[in-house]
This record gives C-alpha cells, sequence and structure tokens, in this order.
C-alpha cells in the first residue's frame, strides 16, 4: 500500500494536499533511483498541525546524493541538510519547505523495508487498523508534544526506548 503515494489522493483534505505538494515537487521522479517513500503520520492519517512529510530513501553514496539534494532543492525555503550518524548508521537529513509543507528527507544504506521509519509506521498502522479507537489519544499525546513512537508506547504500556520497543512489539504481535 505504501509503495507508491497515489492512496492519499482518496484520503482526506490534508493527505489530499500532500499529495499535491510532493507531485509538484516531482520528488519521486526526480530521486526515484533511491526509492523515496513517504512514511510517518500522513500516511496513516495522524498528522497534526505542524507534522512533516517524511521520505526516506536507499542510498548507497551519501556524498553524491548530498550534491543532488542541494542542486534539487538547496533553493527551497527553510533548506537545510546535515550529516549525522544515527544507530552506528550514516544518514543524511535534508528539510525544507514547499507547497506549504515541511519536507524532511532522510537517507541511508539500508533498504527502505527494513528502515525504522517504514517498519515503526507499518506497526502503527496496523495498530491502528486493529484498535480504531486509539486513534484519537495518539493525535491528542501529539498535540500536547509527544513524539508518534512514545505516544504508541504510552498507549500500550511499552518500556524503554520508544523506537525499539515499538519494534519489539510489532515482532511480538507478528505485523512485521
Amino acid at each position: 500500500m505504501f509503495d507508491t503515494i497515489d492512496y492519499l489522493q482518496l484520503g482526506n483534505e490534508k493527505q489530499i494536499n500532500a499529495y499535491n505538494a510532493i507531485s509538484n515537487l516531482e520528488i519521486m521522479a526526480d530521486l526515484r533511483e533511491y526509492n523515496p517513500t513517504l512514511c510517518g503520520t500522513f500516511p496513516i492519517g495522524i498528522d497534526i498541525v505542524g507534522s512533516d512529510l517524511d521520505i526516506i530513501m536507499d542510498v548507497s553514496d551519501l556524498l553524491l546524493y548530498e550534491k543532488r539534494i542541494e542542486t534539487l532543492y538547496g533553493g527551497k525555503e527553510k533548506f537545510f541538510l546535515k550529516r549525522l550518524i544515527i544507530r552506528g548508521v550514516p544518514v543524511v537529513k535534508a528539510k525544507f519547505v514547499f507547497g506549504g509543507f515541511e519536507f524532511e528527507l532522510f537517507a541511508q544504506s539500508q533498504p527502505i523495508k527494513k528502515q525504522y521509519a517504514f517498519l515503526h509506521m507499518i506497526i502503527e498502522n496496523a495498530l491502528l487498523e486493529q484498535f480504531p479507537y486509539i486513534r484519537a489519544e495518539v493525535i491528542r499525546l501529539k498535540k500536547e508534544g509527544m513524539k508518534t513512537e512514545p505516544a504508541f508506547c504510552e498507549i500500550f504500556d511499552l518500556d524503554g526506548d520508544p523506537y525499539e520497543s515499538l519494534l519489539q512489539y510489532g515482532r511480538r504481535l507478528e505485523i512485521i
């Protein structure tokens, strides 16, 4: 379901607007060799005011990728790019504003379907489908300033690092 962004066209008003912004930017086509995949709150309908469009990618040459991102999006409003290490893996993050949305591009040399953002979204989506009554609580916690994964962990009483705990929970429930 999340392999393309076409499903957004059938969503709520914010999802349709997100689809239009992503399409007008042509980011999925421009970066297709990196398998760009929209993750996070918009695909599963738990975004709030200020939520960004998270696009993850599988990139083996981060230096070449950085140059490409700077060329394509360096002139966009509030453009920012940084390199960091997350869980021992080199990552490039870029942010900018386009079409009324903040975009966050996340690149690492890891297949999309093994990246934490994708796995978290799959788990969260399954939990929302299984327990639809938690949607309002997740959104309430997010509006109070909590990040998405910690909000799910609070609702399901999961201890420890919320990013790891949610993955473990998803594995226990055989979601992933």
